[in-house]
């Protein structure tokens, strides 16, 4: 038992202490971060619903191995709810807090909240299938999270920053944006899964090392020229 929570928790805890150190100009509250983490394991339980719901929807219109169930299900209802709740669950718990007053902060704050939610489903995971669940998660799904996680903080940090003068149109767009480029990574990542031909798999490979090398590159980067928000 501890062997397996062990296993489902070090991976994201790992991550998360990148994250935390790369934040160069300004530590963020510990609490606020403890926050944002439980708040993303609390987006996980009506992102499960609607998956759930929309699985039984989408079955009573397409077999489970049609294309469409897999393309509507993976991407609005998978990858639509996840990233959606991750979203609202973030916005919620750091979008008016003073000390989200530096552009990488929005990354931080996203990537915690995304390994929150990944915390919670890696533990059901684990549990379920052993080990050998914990291993492959290790080195897929946990840092696929990190990543969306990445993607969405930049945009929503940019968001941010044209709140802070005062274009809301700008800033709607890059809510919109945060929420759309995670949704279309993430539903890739899971369609690509269910394909299951030797070329998906391979396509899947490459496109999910692509992204953790690309998550990478902005991290690095922006943390080196983070920039006061406002």
């Amino acid at each position: 038992m501890r062997i397996l929570f062990a296993a489902a928790v070090l991976p994201a805890l790992a991550l998360l202490i990148l994250v935390y150190r790369a934040d160069r100009s300004e530590k963020e509250p510990v609490g606020l971060l403890f926050k944002l983490l439980g708040f993303g394991a609390l987006a996980a339980l009506p992102a499960m619903a609607v998956e759930l719901i929309g699985d039984k929807l989408l079955l009573g219109i397409y077999s489970e191995d049609d294309i469409m169930y897999n393309l509507l299900f993976h991407f609005v209802f998978v990858a639509g709810a996840e990233e959606g709740f991750k979203l609202l669950f973030l916005r919620v718990g750091s979008w008016k807090n003073p000390a989200f007053n530096y552009r990488f902060d929005g990354v931080v704050y996203a990537v915690f909240v995304s390994l929150g939610f990944a915390l919670l489903e890696n533990i059901l995971y684990v549990f379920q299938g052993g080990l050998s669940t914990a291993l492959m998660r290790a080195v897929t799904a946990i840092p696929g999270h990190a990543c969306f996680g990445v993607f969405m903080g930049v945009w929503y940090a940019m968001a941010k920053q044209h709140e802070r003068e005062g274009s809301r149109a700008a800033a709607s767009w890059d809510m919109l944006m945060a929420f759309l480029v995670p949704l279309l990574l993430h539903g890739l990542y899971d369609f690509l899964l269910t394909v299951g031909t030797v070329g998906a798999f391979i396509i899947f490979i490459v496109f999910l090392i692509g992204m953790f090398v690309l998550a990478f590159m902005m991290v690095r980067r922006l943390s080196r020229r983070d920039t006061p928000i406002g």
